[in-house]
C-alpha cells in the first residue's frame, strides 16, 4: 500500500547493525516519491522546513531510541508549523513482549505525546554487525541474566534468541506508522 496523499516526509535514521536502515527504505518504500530518507548525520545538516512529517527511527537500548535527542529538541518547533511528527524505535524483542508498551510509554514525556507518537518495529540481533564492544556487553548481559531465578518464561525466551543474530524484522509492522501518517 502506497501513501496516497502528496505529502512531503522526511524519514530520519540511526542505525548499528542494519535493522532500523531497513526499515527506513521500506517506509519510504510504502510511503512513494514524496518520502526521503536521511541518516541522523545527513539530517542535522538539512533545513527541513519544506516536509509536512518527520519521522524518526533509531534502535532501542534502556528503553530510550539511540540518537534521538536532537529529534526531540526540534519536535515543538516542527509541531507548531503543523508538522506530523512520529518516532519509531527497532529493537530485537518480538512485538509481542510485555516489556514493549511500557518502553514505548516512557520514550516520550507527556508534552511530547501530545505532538508527536512513537511506534515499536521488531528488528534483531546481528552480532556480526554490532560494535565490538556492544557484542561483549550483549554476550555478557545473556550469560548473567541466563543464569537468574526469577526469569519470565518470555525473559527465557528472549535471552535465548539474543545468544545468537537472528532476524524477525518485518515491512507489516510500519503499517500503523503509515496509517498514522495519513
Amino acid at each position: 500500500m502506497k501513501y496516497s496523499k502528496s505529502m512531503k516526509i522526511a524519514i530520519i535514521y540511526s542505525s548499528e547493525t542494519g535493522f532500523t536502515k531497513k526499515y527506513a527504505f521500506w517506509l519510504q518504500e510504502k510511503l512513494g516519491n514524496d518520502a526521503k530518507v536521511f541518516t541522523l548525520k545527513e539530517a542535522k545538516k538539512q533545513n527541513l522546513d519544506d516536509f509536512d512529517a518527520l519521522v524518526y527511527g533509531g534502535w532501542m537500548c534502556a528503553a530510550q531510541i539511540n540518537g534521538v535527542s536532537w529529534f526531540k529538541e526540534k519536535m515543538p518547533a516542527w509541531a507548531a508549523s503543523g508538522k506530523k511528527i512520529a518516532l519509531w524505535a527497532t529493537g530485537g524483542s518480538p512485538i509481542e513482549s510485555p516489556d514493549i508498551p511500557k518502553a514505548l510509554d516512557a520514550m516520550l514525556s507527556e508534552e511530547e505525546k501530545k505532538i508527536a507518537k512513537v511506534f515499536y518495529c521488531p528488528g534483531g540481533f546481528s552480532y556480526e554487525n554490532m560494535k565490538f564492544i556492544y557484542r561483549i556487553m550483549m554476550k555478557m548481559f545473556v550469560k548473567m541474566n541466563s543464569k537468574r531465578k526469577d526469569l519470565r518464561e518470555i525473559d527465557k525466551e528472549a535471552l535465548k534468541m539474543m545468544s545468537h543474530s537472528y532476524d524477525i524484522s518485518d515491512k507489516k509492522y510500519l503499517e500503523p506508522i503509515v496509517d498514522y501518517l495519513k
